[in-house]
């Protein structure tokens, strides 16, 4: 274990106990105001089915809401090490191979990619696959830095 208190022993380590993740028109369009997606196919079913989806289509970003509670299945086990007190989020990107819309039912397997500490951070790198059923709906990368208790 380094200075920041992160265990680097659970790298390569794959998390899959979260419930699956029921996507509904609310949370999209929640999450769409939120981030100022105001095309119709993210409020509006009739625009969406228009647009050739089953239904409203989530933003892109959407895939965060997603990981980052699969992700809390990893930072809340005692044996990651993980303070989020001291977590600052450092990067994060996305792959979709298909676009995620109302009425999913999504599964995820948080896989634990790197740690490498550097001054008394630690920078984590999880990448959360995203499926519904057998099928890849979605990656995403997230890098955390977790600052050391002396930091």
């Amino acid at each position: 274990m380094g200075t920041s208190g992160v265990d680097a022993s659970l790298v390569g380590r794959v998390f899959t106990a979260t419930p699956p993740f029921e996507v509904d028109r609310s949370a999209i369009r929640a999450f769409a105001g939120v981030v100022g997606a105001t095309a119709p196919v993210h409020h509006d079913p009739t625009a969406a089915r228009a647009a050739g989806f089953a239904d409203v289509v989530a933003p892109v970003t959407f895939a965060v809401v997603i990981a980052q509670g699969a992700e809390s299945e990893y930072v809340a086990d005692p044996a990651s090490g993980i303070d989020f007190s001291r977590v600052v989020h450092a990067e994060e990107s996305f792959t979709h191979v298909r676009p995620i819309v109302a009425g999913d039912v999504l599964r995820t397997a948080v896989h634990v990619d790197s740690v490498t500490e550097r001054g008394g951070l630690a920078l984590v790198t999880t990448r959360t696959e995203i499926t519904s059923g057998d099928d890849a709906v979605a990656t995403v990368v997230s890098t955390l830095a977790v600052r050391g208790a002396e930091s």
